[in-house]
């Protein structure tokens, strides 16, 4: 008798594994990949994807399934801003997705697994004990970009895509047979605002034998006037650009005025060119690296990473991936948000822009004490959060 037979539907191609949901996604099909089920990944897949990405494919499923990935131009995007539902969930909608996951169904899995809300629209029904693995509460993070947009225009938009999204929430997440959340916050708000039953919660996870290979706590004291800082995440994510300007405006100014020989690193893909522009024309000792395939060399050439974020949900991958690095961290407490790390013994917490620079600026000042701040962050992923331990959950 064969194993229990898992049909995990994504509306995203995993790879590469450039962004938060992904990584996390990749990371728990991996560490369930030979053990109980036989896993079929199904997602949409742009054209030579799949064989490109045969080996990663190979760790994660024992099967993969595909409809075609398609851009949206602009009248599919207009149309999914006036739609009845959010943004993000009007364009996932697919008719060839659809399709092949009635096909899928069709075969008899033994258990059904949507990831993210938003994969929800590619069934015709949810199936009876599917379970649903949510990365966010989706609806907070259109709550947050609305706080902190800059003109009447966009607060009216974001304000508009909450709402939606809010609706949206509350009616699909019940309709699921269990519900998973990766904090106890998000759970305790799908229990209390949306009604959930049989919902729980998983801890992030990190891979530790990826991120933690060869990384060395840093000990070395930056000249006096410099320091290497750096941040991680795909620049076409509005919070992450939201990090960035609010970083540009409100925090560097007081780190450059320290240090002016100090130098900030964004690492991800597509970052706005006006904020690139930006930089530039200020004269900012800022560097963009654009897509890259390999992360790593950049955090660890770092003598402070930061995760200034004020807009998110769920937990952020990112600070246990610097942690798992020896890097140590300053975060906003939205940054470090669902995550069970304690300021002060395994980042530094600052909210207000002047704090934040300070904090920086104490940790390039005190190489030793961050070398050992970053070294029990290490220890505490170390014994509790690695991503193959988290699958077995």
């Amino acid at each position: 008798m064969g194993k229990p037979r898992l049909l995990f539907v994504s509306q995203q191609f995993l790879f590469p594994a450039d962004a938060g949901g992904k990584i996390r996604t990749a990371g728990i099909l991996r560490g369930m990949k030979g053990g109980l089920f036989d896993i079929t990944l199904a997602s949409p897949a742009a054209s030579g994807a799949p064989e490109r990405c045969a080996r990663e494919l190979a760790e994660i499923c024992d099967r993969f399934a595909a409809w075609p990935e398609t851009r949206p131009g602009f009248a599919r995007r207009s149309a999914a801003l006036v739609s009845r539902l959010p943004y993000s969930v009007a364009l996932d909608r697919s008719t060839d997705g659809r399709r092949v996951i009635r096909a899928l169904l069709g075969e008899g899995f033994d258990l059904v697994v949507a990831d993210f809300v938003h994969a929800a629209v590619l069934f015709d029904r949810i199936p009876p004990g599917a379970v649903l693995f949510t990365h966010n509460v989706e609806a907070e993070i259109y709550a947050r970009h609305a706080k902190h947009a800059r003109s009447r225009f966009a607060r009216a938009v974001w304000r508009g895509q909450r709402r939606k999204m809010a609706e949206f929430e509350a009616r699909t997440l019940p309709q699921f047979a269990k519900v998973i959340a990766v904090s106890e916050r998000d759970l305790g708000f799908f229990l209390e605002t949306y009604g959930v039953r049989g919902a729980e919660a998983i801890p992030t996870g990190v891979d530790l034998e990826y991120f933690g290979a060869g990384a060395t706590a840093p000990c070395r004291a930056p000249n006096a006037h410099g320091g290497e800082i750096v941040f991680t995440g795909s620049m076409d994510w509005p919070a992450n650009v939201d990090a960035m300007q609010f970083c540009m405006d409100a925090i560097w100014p007081a780190i450059a005025a320290a240090r002016p020989g100090a130098w900030l690193t964004v690492v991800g893909r597509d970052p706005p060119a006006a904020l690139v522009a930006r930089a530039t024309s200020r004269g900012l000792n800022w560097r963009f690296t654009g897509l890259v395939k390999d992360v790593r060399p950049y955090v660890r050439e770092a003598d402070v990473y930061i995760v200034p974020l004020r807009v998110g949900g769920g937990t952020r991958l990112k600070i246990y991936e610097a942690m798992a690095m020896r890097r140590p961290v300053v975060s906003t407490s939205i940054g470090v948000e669902g995550l069970p790390v304690e300021p002060g013994n395994h980042y530094r917490r600052a909210d207000r822009p002047a704090d934040f620079a300070a904090e920086v600026l104490g940790l390039l000042d005190a190489p030793q004490a961050a070398a050992e701040m970053a070294e029990d962050a290490y220890d505490f992923i170390l014994k509790r959060y690695s991503s193959r331990r988290v699958a077995r959950i």
